[in-house]
């Protein structure tokens, strides 16, 4: 008989990718189980999900605002009616286990699942668990988790290290580097600088990217500078005549994998999906952890990085008066570029889909 699986969460990409892969893994290994995906109305997953052929149901839940307190007056109700539709919906779909991936809508759907006795498994993707994950762990059957040291949060016989699901397509970067150069427009003879603040973009990044353009050329220094939608339009309209030739500005990278195989160091921010996926790539990284995420867990992503003497860190607030030169800094300096490159790769985490799949399917049973 078919396995029926609901996966809730959302919110941003870094919930919602690694929730369509492993849904694509559930159905590689049993092309019946049938898949719900639960989200918040109004948040991306409400179209991202349908846009990978997966059907979503919304609830209307809410984060807390902490920039105006006054808004959450609403957010008791707002959730006692989004668990009253999660038992709806839970009660129409019968799951046989219910995955929570982080978002608004993982801590209704899995509050409400551990109260009908439904199994619930948790895929935490960052170092630092939130007070959601945390409160639903208590009741959780299994807890994947990609970082080391997360029985501080959870306990211990649940934990499962597994990793995050990757864009597998996005690091497969084997023998592309002159491929990945000539379509950029690039040299082969000079070192490269891949910046990306991910698809909205990083303000900060790209500040300290348009104010070291001299620096960078002075250096002999080329760049793949993915500034964001968000940036794009504004920031052709200020560099577009000036921009030097070496230093190629896009708002998006659909092939991640040039980006990556072209590169000879990367400055990232620090989210668990992208950090997932420069482990596995296993080049030097420079790390700027956003400071505008919940309980500022980026900053905690990339220490666990650093920690193992596999990335550096550089500090939001100091981005602007050091990054750029602690780039070019990295870039002559061979050894270290080859030490951080081999240990990043040692923390990479393959097939995290596929091992988070096949702990679904056994709860499932």
């Amino acid at each position: 008989m078919a396995k029926k699986v609901i996966i809730s969460g959302g919110g941003t990409g870094g919930h919602i990718f690694p929730a369509i892969a492993i849904a694509n893994a559930l159905l590689r290994l049993d092309p019946a189980t049938e898949i719900l995906f639960v989200g918040a109305n109004g948040k991306m997953e409400m179209e991202k999900v349908p846009a990978a052929g997966y059907q979503i149901e919304g609830l209307d839940i809410v984060g807390i605002n902490r920039q105006q307190l006054w808004k959450n007056i609403t957010l008791p109700y707002k959730l006692w009616r989004s668990m009253r539709q999660a038992r709806a919906i839970i009660k129409k779909f019968n799951p046989d286990v219910a995955v929570g991936v982080g978002g608004f809508a993982s801590g209704p759907l899995l509050m409400v699942a551990n109260r009908l006795g439904i199994p619930t498994l948790l895929q935490e993707q960052n170092s630092y668990a939130g007070v959601t994950n945390k409160n639903l762990s208590r009741k959780a059957a299994k807890i994947c988790v990609a970082f080391e040291g997360m029985d501080r949060f959870f306990p211990g016989d649940k934990i499962l290290l597994t990793g995050n699901p990757i864009r597998r397509a996005s690091v497969d970067i084997e023998g592309k580097r002159e491929e990945a150069l000539h379509a950029f427009g690039l040299e082969s003879t000079k070192r490269t600088i891949l910046i990306t603040g991910g698809s909205l973009g990083a303000g900060t990044l790209n500040t300290c990217v348009k104010n070291g353009l001299d620096f960078l050329v002075s250096n002999d220094v080329q760049v793949i500078w993915q500034c964001g939608g968000y940036y794009h339009a504004k920031l052709v309209d200020e560099l577009g005549t000036i921009l030097p030739s070496s230093i190629k500005l896009t708002a998006f990278l659909q092939r991640m994998d040039y980006a990556y195989a072209a590169a000879d160091c990367i400055i990232a921010r620090a989210g668990a999906g992208t950090i997932s996926e420069l482990c596995v790539v296993g080049k030097p990284v420079i790390l700027v952890p956003s400071p505008n995420v919940a309980e500022d867990h980026q900053t905690k992503n990339a220490l666990a990085l650093v920690n193992k003497n596999a990335a550096i860190l550089v500090r939001d607030s100091e981005a602007t008066n050091t990054l750029i030169k602690s780039a070019v800094q990295l870039l002559k300096d061979d050894k270290r570029r080859e030490e951080l490159g081999v240990n990043i790769k040692k923390l990479a985490l393959l097939d995290a889909d596929e091992v988070i799949a096949k702990h679904i399917v056994e709860l499932a049973k």
